[in-house]
């Protein structure tokens, strides 16, 4: 698994409407894309916005970071929408899962 962390604060009095449907039109076009496994958004009370996306392999989210409509609304985002974002990206070195039995 390869892990895409995006955390990113919006620019005040960014156009919400052609924000809310460039975020969908990607995460419609990232769910095609081959090695995707999932996505989740959270917002902190603060207003911080944490974006996960988890992939197969580093090469399938490279992939996805070069993809031209992808690549496009990067654009877009860092001159309209962004104040500021950090991505964090990697194999995590340890991976822990509980899953409640009912046996």
């Amino acid at each position: 698994m390869y892990l895409v962390v995006f955390r990113n604060r919006k620019r005040a009095g960014l156009d919400a409407a052609a924000y809310g449907a460039d975020a969908q039109a990607m995460e419609d076009l990232a769910r095609l894309q081959p090695g995707f496994r999932s996505f989740k958004s959270y917002v902190a009370d603060d207003g911080e916005v944490v974006a996960l996306s988890e992939w197969d392999s580093e090469d399938a989210a490279r992939a996805w970071r070069a993809q031209a409509a992808h690549a496009q609304v990067q654009r877009r985002g860092r001159e309209a929408y962004y104040e500021s974002y950090s991505l964090f990206a990697g194999t995590p070195s340890r991976i822990h899962h509980f899953e409640r039995s009912d046996t």
